[in-house]
């Protein structure tokens, strides 16, 4: 059930993501992607920053503002 939850939130920072970058999206294996990886990197954010994310809400927060500094960082390398 975990694993369902996991993936049902990476895909949703994801394409929150990809939204506030001002992008289409990546589909939703994309989406899942992009939210995976940036919710890792959301979490070492957060917490090289002292913060802490709790409940759902908190753990989109997270990953949809890893996954934003995600797509950017890909952004600066595309050029």
């Amino acid at each position: 059930m975990n694993f369902i939850v996991f993936l049902i939130l990476g895909a949703l920072a994801g394409w929150l993501a990809g939204n506030i970058m001002k992008g289409r999206g990546f589909g939703l294996l994309g989406n899942i992607i992009v939210g995976i990886v940036g919710s890792v990197l959301g979490g070492f954010l957060f917490s090289a920053l002292g913060l802490q994310a709790f409940g759902f809400i908190g753990s989109l927060i997270m990953a949809t503002v890893g996954a934003v500094v995600l797509l950017f960082l890909i952004s600066l390398i595309k050029r």
